[in-house]
């Protein structure tokens, strides 16, 4: 049996317990009514045309509203409207796109001379769906002109009334809002880390449990989710920023998973846990959920920086096997983590303290999962099972409440797994005097005496 470092959460009482998750519902809760009041994240400027017979082959001329660095991307979408709308029709559209950039003072503007061709479905059931024309992941430019122009709307059976295009841009007050919150959520990370590390300095690292030891690692890789490098992406004109944010959200939340697969299975197993055996399945099955999010981020955002309107969804044949393996993976990650809380549960319900540490984390943990599956469901309804989801995540928030509920809910997560994982102030008196057989017998309640050796052995 391997030593423990003493955890704060075999000192809490129930009235304790109940009162760290209270603390955390109010933190959570807190960001959710400040996201409630903030600004909402999207911006859009409508731009309708009216059609008719002659102008059905020629190209519309869009300019763009005015832009900064606090807008951060520009997406241009459109929605054909028939005359009917009782129609049901999917017909493939070809679309021409030109994306032209025009300097501040308006004198010269950038032409990119290349064209770019793709095929778009157009979907009708009662009305259009909408089709993402451009998408630019970071803005070069004040202002942004774009040509487009479809070469298959002649053909269909039915009249088209109107064309809208809708630009989409983030609010520049949400982007304030977002730079602040990052900041506030880098540095208490800061804070909880080192105050972790610190509780846990006169311990010997061998003597760390598995939840510490993974502790360690979490915290530093939650102060990079939060990106203290996010900044950079409004000082500088690069898709760079934006790619290293994803790199570290990707990151973080692989380790998090990670970190669950290896915690209910090593608080099992005691002693020496083998690379070979223990760590190196679930390295292969997290590694590969993180290297499918990681391809398709990149190859995402290098396609965009050479053709706007590029989308791996619809422009990539591999991508439906892409989605198949990213879902069996997932699947394999499910069920392997499902039977690693069955075989722990069954084993462990016995044993104290152990069974402590098994319920705390699984019952903090459900909370957080069913937190995240409400906000997911409320966010994008249906559209989550959708094949358009992945690609239209980042134009569908509504308010600053659903970027707050994401970001507030997996550090305030961390932060009390930190709390109860830290040793107490008196930790180490209390375990130097549990390891002197002169003084234990005589300090040690009747329940100490008999579960005592958990708490440094389990």
């Amino acid at each position: 049996m391997e030593p423990l470092a003493p955890m704060r959460l075999y000192t809490l009482s129930k009235r304790h317990f109940v009162l760290v998750f209270v603390v955390f519902f109010i933190c959570f809760g807190l960001t959710v009514f400040i996201g409630i009041a903030g600004p909402n994240v999207i911006e859009t400027s409508v731009a309708r045309t009216d059609l008719n017979n002659s102008l059905k082959l020629k190209p519309f001329n869009l300019s763009s509203p005015p832009l900064s660095t606090y807008n951060q991307q520009l997406w241009l979408t459109c929605v054909v409207e028939l005359d009917q709308h009782d129609v049901s029709l999917k017909k493939n559209v070809t679309m021409t796109v030109k994306v032209l950039g025009v300097v501040k003072d308006g004198s010269t503007p950038y032409v990119n001379n290349q064209v770019h061709n793709r095929t778009r479905l157009l979907s009708c059931a009662q009305k259009c769906s909408e089709i993402i024309v451009a998408h630019l992941g970071y803005l070069n430019y004040t202002q942004y002109n774009i040509f487009v122009s479809f070469e298959d709307l002649n053909k269909l059976t039915y009249t088209i009334q109107n064309i809208t295009f809708t630009w989409k841009t983030y609010n520049p007050t949400f982007s304030q809002v977002e730079i602040w919150f990052r900041f506030v959520f880098v540095v208490l990370t800061f804070m909880v880390t080192c105050l972790f590390a610190h509780s846990l300095r006169k311990f010997s690292m061998r003597d760390w449990g598995i939840e510490q030891k993974w502790m360690s690692i979490l915290l530093p890789l939650l102060l990079l989710y939060n990106d203290p490098f996010f900044p950079l992406s409004f000082l500088v004109n690069s898709w760079f920023p934006g790619m290293l944010d994803d790199l570290f959200q990707s990151l973080f939340l692989c380790a998090l998973l990670l970190f669950w697969l290896c915690v209910y299975h090593g608080i099992r197993v005691q002693g020496e846990r083998k690379c070979l055996t223990f760590y190196l399945p679930k390295f292969f099955i997290v590694g590969l959920l993180w290297l499918a999010s990681v391809t398709l981020g990149i190859w995402q955002t290098v396609n965009e920086v050479h053709d706007p309107t590029y989308q791996y969804r619809v422009d990539t044949g591999n991508f439906q096997g892409m989605k198949i393996f990213f879902l069996v993976v997932a699947t394999t990650y499910i069920l392997y983590l499902l039977f690693l809380i069955v075989r722990a549960c069954s084993e462990l319900r016995n044993m104290p303290y152990v069974d402590l540490r098994l319920k705390f984390l699984t019952a903090l943990t459900f909370v957080v999962l069913v937190i995240s599956i409400v906000i997911l469901y409320l966010r994008f309804g249906a559209q989550v099972l959708q094949d358009n989801f992945v690609a239209e995540l980042s134009t569908h928030y509504q308010n600053s409440a659903e970027f707050l509920s994401f970001y507030g809910l997996l550090n305030f997560y961390l932060y009390t797994l930190a709390f109860v994982y830290s040793p107490s102030k008196n930790a180490l008196y209390e375990s130097q005097l549990k390891d002197n057989p002169a003084f234990s017998m005589l300090n040690d309640s009747d329940d100490d005496v008999i579960y005592g050796c958990c708490i440094i052995s389990d």
